[in-house]
C-alpha cells in the first residue's frame, strides 16, 4: 500500500513557517494575495536568485499580457499596478513594465499590450514613453499583425491637446496592423471612474480571450513592479498632515516674481524621499475667491450640495473640494448652455475660442463678466474635483533629515485690477501660517535619480524653480562626497532680483562640490539670454562632459524652456559629435535610454 505524503512534506516551509504564513493572512482578500504572490516573484528574480521553487513552472513562461505604464505624475501607474492585480486575481499571466524600462523594439513579440499613458506639456508623453513614442513613429516600427490592444489615456481638460499621448499611440499601434481590442477611453483630471470602468471591461475580454493559468497563484508571473522606492502609510488618498516651519521670499523686492522657500517638518512620520522625487500638497482655495463667487450668484453659502457621498454646505465644498482657480473650455461651454449667455454662447462649438478663453479668464470671472442666477447643485456640477499639486523636492534628507523643502513660484495676475493668485501656491504663500498645518505625501520619480556611481559627472539644466531638484541634488552628492564633477545652468531674468539661493551655489562652489556655474540672465542687457544660449556656448565642453559619461537632467517649463533646452543640446551633440541632424536625434534618445538624458518638465 502506498502511503500518501503529507501535503506539507511538498513544501519549501517548516510547519511553524507555514502556520505564521497562514496567520499573517488571514484577512486578506484573494486580490491582495495575488498582488503578494507576484511581490515575492519579484523579490525573488531581484535578488537574482539561481534557482526557482520546482512546483512553479509557469512563472518561466512569457507573460500573456503585458501592462504598460507611461506616467507622469504617478496616476497611471496608480491605474497600471490595478489593472495588473486585476488580472493576477483572475489568475491570468500578466507582466508590468513602465515605458521607460520597456524594451520597444521587441513590441512585435507582444500578443496582448495594455496601454495607460498620461499626457504633458503640449500633447507630449510623459518623459518615460518619449523615447517609445519615437520609436513608433520612426520608419523603424513594425508591423504588428500577432498584436492586440487597448489604450487608457489620463489628461486634463483644461489643455488643449487633451490626451494627446494616449491619441498616439492608439492610432498608431492600430496604424501598424494591430487589433484594438476596445476604443480608447480619455479620463479626465476625476479619472477614477472612467479607469475602474476601463479596467472591468479588459479584464471581461481578456478573460474570454486567454486561459486561466492552470498554475498555483504563486506561479502567475507579475514581474515589473514599478517605482517601489518606499513603503508609506502616507499617500495620495491618505496624506501626512505635516507642519510649515519657514517661508521665506527669495526674489528680490524689485523682482516681477514672487518665489518661496518653503520648509515643511515631518516630525516623526518616517516619511521617506529621495533626490528627484515630488511632494504632493493639497491646499483649500480662498474664502475670500468662495464669497466672491457665491455672491456673484446670489447664493449665500450655506445651500446643501452633495460632493460624493456627502452633504455639505456650499461654502465648504467649494474652499475644500473644487477647483476654482483653473477655467477650461468644457466648463465655459457648460456655464453658457446652463445661463444662456450670448457672448458666451457664440465660442460654443469653437474649440480654439473655448480654451483661448479659459486661460485668460478665470471662472469667478467669467460669471462676473456673465452674470447667472444658479441654484447651488447645479454651480458644483459645472467644476471640476480639487486636485493636489506636485512641486519637486528641493532638499535631500541626508541633509534636512525629517524636513521636506521646496521652491514654489507664486502666481499673481490681475484681471481688470482685481487681484488673482493660484490655488496651491496662493495658498502656500499667503494663507498657510509658519506652524501651521499642510497635508502632504511624496510622488516618488525614478526616471529622474542622481546616476548609481557617484563618480559619474553631472549636468544640470534649470531655469527659474525648476532649479529646486538640483539644490537636493548638490545636497545629496555632498552628503555621499561624491567625486564625480557637477556643473549647473541657471537662468532667471535679473541677477540682482532674481538668483535663486545665490548663496548656497557660491558656497558650493567654494567648496568645490559644484565644479562649473554659467548664469544666463535674460533681462540683464539690451539682447535676451536664456540657459539654451549657454549651452550652445559652452558646446565643446559639454560634448567633452557627454564623452565622459555625464548623465544630463532638465527640469521646468515643458512648453518651451525643455523644447529649446533639447534643441541646444541637439546643435551640440551634431556641431561637436560630426553628426547630421538624424544621427544627433538618435544619439540623444541613445542617452535617453541609457538614463543618462532625464527630464522632470511640466
Amino acid at each position: 500500500m502506498t502511503k500518501q505524503v503529507p501535503p506539507t512534506a511538498l513544501l519549501p516551509l517548516s510547519p511553524e513557517q507555514l502556520a505564521r504564513l497562514q496567520a499573517a493572512t488571514t484577512d486578506f482578500t484573494p486580490t491582495q494575495l495575488a498582488w503578494l504572490s507576484g511581490y515575492f516573484w519579484g523579490q525573488v528574480n531581484q535578488t537574482g536568485a539561481a534557482s526557482i521553487v520546482a512546483a512553479a513552472p509557469a512563472a518561466a513562461e512569457a507573460p500573456s499580457v503585458t501592462v504598460l505604464s507611461a506616467s507622469q505624475t504617478g496616476n497611471a501607474r496608480r491605474i497600471a499596478e490595478q489593472m495588473r492585480d486585476d488580472l493576477l486575481a483572475e489568475n491570468i499571466n500578466v507582466k508590468l513594465v513602465s515605458a521607460g524600462d520597456y524594451k520597444f523594439k521587441q513590441i512585435a513579440q507582444e500578443k496582448l499590450l495594455l496601454v495607460v499613458t498620461s499626457t504633458q506639456g503640449e500633447g507630449e508623453p510623459p518623459e518615460e514613453a518619449v523615447a517609445l513614442h519615437k520609436y513608433l513613429f520612426s520608419k523603424k516600427a513594425p508591423k504588428l499583425p500577432d498584436t492586440a490592444f487597448a489604450v487608457l489615456g489620463l489628461g486634463d481638460t483644461s489643455y488643449e491637446f487633451f490626451c494627446q499621448s494616449g491619441k498616439d499611440f492608439d492610432s498608431k499601434l492600430a496604424e501598424l496592423g494591430a487589433e484594438r481590442l476596445l476604443a480608447r477611453v480619455d479620463a479626465d483630471v476625476e479619472y477614477q471612474p472612467a479607469a475602474e470602468a476601463w479596467r472591468k471591461e479588459v479584464v471581461a475580454l481578456l478573460k474570454d480571450r486567454v486561459p486561466a493559468s492552470s498554475a498555483t497563484p504563486s506561479a502567475v508571473l507579475a514581474s515589473g513592479a514599478v517605482n517601489e522606492v518606499y513603503t508609506s502609510p502616507y499617500t495620495k488618498e491618505n496624506p501626512l498632515s505635516a507642519t510649515l516651519s519657514v517661508n521665506q521670499k527669495i526674489t528680490g523686492r524689485n523682482s516681477d516674481k514672487d518665489v518661496r522657500h518653503l520648509e515643511i517638518d515631518l516630525g516623526e512620520s518616517g516619511l521617506r524621499y529621495q533626490p528627484g522625487d515630488a511632494l504632493g500638497v493639497w491646499y483649500q482655495n480662498d474664502p475670500a475667491l468662495v464669497k466672491e463667487l457665491v455672491e456673484l450668484l446670489w447664493l449665500k453659502g450655506d445651500e446643501p450640495v452633495t460632493v460624493g457621498d456627502k452633504t455639505l454646505p456650499l461654502a465648504e465644498a467649494l474652499q475644500w473640494h473644487f477647483e476654482l482657480t483653473v477655467n477650461t473650455a468644457a466648463i465655459v461651454e457648460k456655464y453658457a448652455t446652463l445661463t444662456r449667455n450670448d457672448a458666451l454662447l457664440d465660442k460654443v462649438g469653437d474649440k480654439t475660442s473655448l480654451q483661448a478663453y479659459a486661460a485668460s479668464t478665470p471662472i469667478v470671472d467669467m460669471v462676473r463678466f456673465a452674470p447667472a442666477q444658479l441654484d447651488a447643485q447645479a454651480l458644483v456640477s459645472l467644476l471640476r474635483p480639487l486636485t493636489p499639486r506636485l512641486y519637486s523636492i528641493a532638499s535631500s534628507q541626508a541633509e534636512v533629515e525629517n524636513e521636506v523643502h521646496i521652491t514654489v513660484g507664486v502666481v499673481r495676475y490681475d484681471i481688470e485690477g482685481r487681484a488673482r493668485t493660484g490655488g496651491a501656491s496662493g495658498f502656500l504663500a499667503d494663507r498657510l501660517e509658519e506652524d501651521g498645518e499642510v497635508r502632504v505625501f511624496i510622488e516618488h520619480n525614478d526616471n529622474f535619480r542622481l546616476p548609481e556611481d557617484s563618480q559619474t559627472p553631472v549636468i544640470m539644466i534649470g531655469p527659474g524653480t525648476g532649479v529646486a531638484p538640483f539644490r537636493a541634488f548638490m545636497q545629496q552628492r555632498a552628503a555621499d562626497g561624491a567625486e564625480g564633477k557637477n556643473w549647473l545652468f541657471f537662468g532667471n531674468p535679473h541677477f540682482t532680483e532674481d538668483f535663486l539661493y545665490q548663496v548656497e551655489w557660491q558656497a558650493l562652489v567654494k567648496e568645490g562640490v559644484l565644479n562649473q556655474i554659467d548664469l544666463a540672465w535674460s533681462r540683464d542687457q539690451d539682447h535676451k539670454i536664456y540657459v539654451q544660449d549657454k549651452l550652445r556656448e559652452q558646446g565643446a565642453e559639454l560634448w567633452r562632459w557627454i564623452n565622459e559619461g555625464a548623465h544630463i537632467y532638465v527640469c521646468g517649463d515643458a512648453s518651451r524652456m525643455a523644447k529649446d533646452v533639447e534643441q541646444a543640446l541637439l546643435d551640440v551633440i551634431a556641431t561637436y559629435g560630426d553628426m547630421d541632424t538624424e544621427a544627433a536625434d538618435e544619439y540623444l534618445s541613445e542617452l535617453r535610454l541609457a538614463r543618462r538624458y532625464q527630464r522632470d518638465v511640466y
